[in-house]
Order: C-alpha cells, then structure tokens, then sequence
C-alpha cells in the first residue's frame, strides 16, 4: 500500500514537471513563430497584384545556362530568381517594439522608388514587400521612375499592380534628378524613398510617419538591414549604431530613436512640404553620390533634425560595386558632387575635404549659385554650429590624424587622416575612444538583437529541460530507497 501511494506521487510528480516543460516550451515557439513574417495567402497575394502575372513577368528575362550570374547586376541573379517575388523574413526588431501604438489617423504616404535596368525578382519584390507587410491605408501609392533602362517593358508592366504607377525618363538622369522627379508627381503629402533592392520588414512604416506627423521638420531612417549579395540570406543590423550618434537614444513613451549626423540617404522618410521647402535634391549632381552629405547637412543646418529609428527594419542588398556606367566615371561623378555639398554647406572647414580629396582640386562642379541664394533665403546654421550641436564627436583634424566614423549596418562614413572621404561598406572597425563611445540604449531592454534573445530563449529551455530531469531522477531515487524502507 505505501509502495503504491509513494509510486503514485511519483507519477503526479513526474506528470507535472513535463506539463510545466510542454507549455514552457510552446511559449518559447510561439515566440520564435511571431519574430517571423509570413507571407500572405494566395487570394490576397492575389487582391495585391490584381491583373499582373508575376510568374511571365520573372519567367521572360532567365538567367541562361554558364552566364556569370553577378556580371550584369554585382549580385547573385540566380540566386534571386531562385526565391521569386515574395519570401519570409525573420521580424529583426526588439520584441518590444510589436507592443508599440501609433496615431489611428497617419496620413498615407508615396513610395518612391528609383532604378536604372534593375534585376526583376529584385524589384518586384521590393514591391511586393512594401504591399505585403504595409497597411493598406497608409500606401497613396508607388510611384516606380525607370531612369532609362534598356528594357521600357520592366516599368510599363509593373504599372499592372494596383497602387502601382511608372515614369520613364527620356534620357539617364541618375538617382538624384530621378527622386526630384517621382516626389514631384507624389499626391501624398509624406514622401518615402527606397531602393530597388530591398525588402521591408514589418511594421517598418508606421514608426517613421509617426515620428514625421509630430514634427514635419524631421526625416526619418530605418535601420538598415543586410541582405547577402551572394546568398540574399536577411542579416539583422545592429540597433547599436557607433560613433556619430548624438548622445544617447532618445525615448518619447514608447517611441525610440536616435539623432544621427548623417544618413546613408538609400531609404528615409520625409514631409512634403518640407522637403520642397528645403530645396528638394541638388539636381546639378550627377547620377549618383555625395547626395546624403548634402541633404543631411541641409536638414540639419537649416532648421530640421535627422533621426534613425530602431523599431523600423529595412533590408538592403549591399553592393561591392556599381553595375551601371557613369557618363564622367564613377570616381569624377563622386569628386563633382561632394565638392558641390563642401562649396555650399562646409565653411572654412572645407579645407578638410580637400585635405582628404586632393583630387578634387581643380576639377569642374558647375555654379553653386542657386544654392548658396537657398542657402540664405532658409537663414541657415553655419557649418561650425553643425560641428559644436550636431556632431561634436567629430574631431577637427590637427597635425595628428584624428579619426572619426559613423556606422550603420554594412556602411561606414570614415575620416582617417589623408584617406577617403565617404559613405562605404565597412573595411575596419578600430577602438574607438570613450568620448566617440558606443550608445547603449537603457530604454527597450537595450534593444537586444532579436537573434541573441531567440538564442538565450533555447538556452534556457533546454537548461530547464536537463534540470527538471535530473530533477526527477533524484526524486526517483529518493522515493524508491524510501519505499524499500518502508
């Protein structure tokens, strides 16, 4: 009889302990499950894309058998024609930020997208992510402007998608004069500029109009994530972003987000209104660079702020080189156009650029002179205010070199003694000085990669896992040498 009664709080026991590790561990999946974003069903990939038939659209340009599938576009081709138009991604923000609420009443947006003879699975996914992982209330519209691709096809059949509209230009004009172009035609009054190659994430929307409904002055990044150029495997950025960050992250309930000094100018958001205000793009710099060093000290210097926002994730496939010619060379374009934003916005201090670009002396970069008039109608900063307010941690360089960098993702901005100057993917990460220190966010948990939390997530499931088993083992023992002591 006490045989049986002790075997029988064993087996409640027992029966308990893997109860409690049953649900532990569904809580742990069902966690893991919503870090993931699904694609949608078929019927309402099919009230996204309304007459369009992606699967001719992809099929009509294959890669052929023995091409080089990175020659035409510097990434794997075959590799993104093997995933098609739309895939799941992992939700790369902090779990917290899904506890995040936004205005009922966020007024709706233009997308702007740019591209010059982009790869199609590349672009229509880009397309399909903004459509699929969006509010459909808050998408005016996307507005696709073809900068003179060889093929007038990939534009005009992409119009098919509802929301969809496409303008081509007669000749190549670059990104720059491009975006002037697509936020010209935009009837919404926030402008979003993206990429051509990339893919939103969720909820990556709502955060940044929000930010710009409160403060029209604002212009808003996400944090960019990576996608591999070789596999296009999604990478989460860090939220950490070293170096140029002003201060410390900022928090404003639960809204989080940083200042930065600069953005890498690929994805942001801004108002309208603003941005006509301000000038729009330089449109005397050609094709592409140097433009984000412009806006960026424009928006700063005359009256508005620059801000990256954590709970906003965007992936983008980061290139090793340019797959597109430019008219003047890659390298003379550049010089133009960043000594176009040093003329106008730098002061004295342009002296620094010119220390690091000794190239760029003497080399053509047309009349400033609508610029600088902007520049005095908006009653602008001078350049030194934008070094003591906006970006302190950048040391002035005197006879020993001083260095300095802002990263985000896979882009460095660097200043290194008499090296380059510009935005790049990242070559060396040295110590930085506690001064240039690394922001820790305190609010949000420290916004802990998403990654690193599903990992410890595992880990202390399967500790559990061993502890209550050798748990049960010694109660096991105990029970029986007390039976047979009974």
């Amino acid at each position: 009889m006490c045989l049986f009664t002790v075997k029988s709080l064993y087996l409640i026991i027992q029966t308990s302990f893997l109860l409690i590790i049953i649900v532990f561990m569904c809580v742990c999946v069902c966690v893991c499950v919503c870090q993931v974003t699904r694609a949608p069903k078929l019927e309402q990939q099919g009230q996204l894309l309304g007459q369009f038939d992606q699967k001719a659209f992809l099929s009509s340009k294959q890669l052929k058998a023995g091409e080089d599938p990175y020659r035409e576009h510097a990434f794997n081709l075959q590799e993104s024609d093997r995933l098609g138009s739309e895939r799941t991604i992992r939700d790369t923000r902090h779990y917290r930020c899904s506890s995040m609420t936004f205005d009922p009443d966020l007024p709706p947006t233009s997308i702007i997208i740019t591209f010059h003879n982009e790869a199609r699975s590349t672009l229509l996914r880009t397309i399909k992510s903004v459509l699929m992982r969006s509010p459909p209330h808050l998408i005016q519209e996307i507005i696709l402007v073809d900068d003179f691709s060889s093929d007038p096809e990939d534009c005009r059949l992409l119009s098919q998608i509802p929301k969809v509209h496409c303008l081509r230009n007669e000749r190549r004009e670059g990104l720059i004069r491009s975006r002037v172009r697509g936020a010209s035609a935009a009837s919404a009054s926030i402008l979003t500029f993206l990429d051509s190659h990339c893919e939103v994430n969720t909820d990556w929307l709502q955060p940044m109009i929000q930010r710009v409904k409160e403060d029209h002055t604002r212009v808003v990044s996400p944090i960019i994530d990576v996608i591999s150029l070789d596999n296009f495997a999604y990478l989460a950025a860090s939220a950490d972003l070293r170096g140029g960050e002003r201060s410390h992250c900022f928090t404003t309930q639960t809204h989080l987000f940083y200042l930065t000094p600069v953005i890498a100018g690929g994805i942001f958001v801004m108002d309208k209104g603003w941005f006509n205000r301000l000038g729009q793009y330089d449109t005397h710099m050609d094709i592409w660079g140097g433009e984000n060093f412009e806006l960026s000290f424009r928006v700063w210097m005359c009256g508005g702020s620059l801000e990256i926002l954590p709970c906003s994730r965007v992936g983008h496939v980061f290139r090793k080189r340019h797959p597109y010619d430019f008219p003047e060379g890659n390298a003379l374009t550049y010089i133009k156009n960043t000594r176009r934003a040093a003329e106008v916005w730098m002061d004295e201090y342009k002296q620094y650029y010119y220390a690091a670009r000794p190239s760029a002396q003497g080399k053509a970069f047309g009349s400033i002179a609508d610029r600088l008039a902007l520049r005095r109608k908006l009653n602008c900063n001078s350049f030194r205010w934008y070094l003591e307010n906006v970006y302190p941690e950048l040391k002035i360089p005197e006879q020993d070199a001083a260095y300095s960098l802002l990263k985000q993702g896979g882009l460095c901005l660097e200043s290194h003694g008499t090296d380059s100057l510009g935005l790049a993917e990242c070559k060396s990460t040295p110590s930085i000085p506690a001064s240039q220190g690394v922001s820790n966010p305190a609010s949000i948990g420290g916004m802990v990669n998403s990654t690193l939390f599903s990992l410890l997530t595992a880990v202390i499931s399967l500790s559990l896992f061993f502890f209550l088993f050798f748990f049960l083992k010694v109660v096991k023992t105990l029970m029986w040498s007390f039976s047979f002591a009974i």
